[in-house]
């Protein structure tokens, strides 16, 4: 990976700061980052004092200062620190590719969801459940990731087929088409095996509560992996969305810019679904949020997308546990606020500029 950050970084020499833009603007991002980061805060603060078991807010403070035998310590370490540390590590893996994925394609409206990714990921941890029997993270995490890679180009190649390649519209409706496939088949499989899937029926719906043991650490690698070269991406990205002859002849590598992006949204992909299951919509409202503040620069889109993004998701998983009683799985309540959201910008005449 070091040697394609450094082939990156050589191949990118854009003269000037494309994105710095006027003062406002810059003091707009500031307002932007100090909200993203307000808000992360609290959000997660909240996951950590709030859950369907009911512990005084002063004691969660002294289990966390002290930990302690204790059944709200417990609680408190085994449950909701793992799970709000999931939260983070997921949220961030899942809008950052999303930020990727609509810079990559200059589509609005990409999503690793809507894209079929995440369910490509889902489908092969499926495939290897039911034919190889696989249960461990660190396992199936390699089938998320081939899942992952091989959605993406599946999606591109066939909407890429015919005149006018892969415009937004059509990747969008390869992307639905063949997410709707694979989750059908997906879903098949576990009907057919119930006793086998059982176990994995929540994480089909997209949750990060309860997850086995070790998870963290064996998606860990791969979602810093991926924002580090996402990161990395953040220039030639800014250089292509001049026009990839203009980009060309400021030095950047269009090749090895695209080739990095799916990389990096393999890693963030194939990891966040490994971990949580198939988690959609994140990717795509996190990335037109933050840019009302950004503007189109990557930098600070990435930037503020990598904050905002676990924001949402732990404030998805909050919700999901107050709804009702027991809880709702994170990846159903994204869904029902991202559908909507979905369609409001498909109505906006003018969709956040790329």
């Amino acid at each position: 990976m070091s040697g394609l950050a450094n082939s990156l970084q050589s191949s990118v020499n854009v003269p000037e700061e494309p994105g710095l833009g006027s003062a406002p603007e810059r003091q707009r991002r500031w307002y932007g980052l100090v909200i993203a980061l307000s808000l992360l805060a609290l959000i997660g603060l909240s996951s950590l004092l709030i859950g369907s078991g009911w512990v005084p807010f002063d004691r969660v403070w002294q289990v966390l200062l002290a930990p302690d035998d204790s059944m709200e310590s417990t609680i408190v370490w085994d449950f909701r620190v793992p799970r709000t540390l999931l939260g983070l590590l997921v949220g961030s893996a899942m809008g950052v590719a999303g930020a990727l994925i609509q810079a990559l394609t200059r589509n609005p409206l990409a999503d690793p969801g809507i894209l079929g990714v995440n369910a490509g990921a889902a489908f092969t941890v499926t495939l290897g459940v039911a034919v190889f029997g696989i249960t461990q993270i660190s396992t199936y995490l390699w089938f998320a990731l081939l899942g992952a890679v091989l959605t993406t180009l599946a999606v591109y190649r066939v909407a890429a087929r015919g005149r006018g390649g892969p415009t937004p519209v059509r990747l969008t409706l390869v992307g639905i088409a063949v997410a709707a496939v694979l989750s059908g088949i997906s879903n098949t499989l576990a009907l057919i095996d119930p006793n086998t899937f059982d176990r994995m029926r929540y994480w089909g719906a997209g949750t990060i509560a309860d997850r086995p043991a070790g998870t963290i650490l064996a998606v860990l690698p791969f979602i810093v992996g991926g924002l580090v070269l996402s990161a990395l991406l953040a220039r030639p990205l800014n250089a292509m969305a001049l026009g990839e002859e203009l980009a060309t002849s400021f030095g950047t590598s269009i090749l090895r810019t695209r080739l990095g992006c799916i990389v990096a949204i393999t890693l963030l992909c194939g990891a966040g679904t490994a971990a949580a299951g198939p988690i959609s919509f994140i990717g795509l409202m996190v990335p037109h949020l933050v840019r009302w503040f950004t503007g189109p620069d990557q930098r600070w889109i990435l930037a503020l997308t990598a904050l905002a993004a676990p924001a949402l998701l732990l404030l998805a998983d909050l919700l999901g546990r107050v709804m009702q009683q027991g809880e709702l799985q994170v990846g159903i309540v994204t869904a029902l606020i991202g559908a909507p959201v979905l369609i409001l910008l498909v109505r906006r005449r003018r969709l956040s500029e790329l």
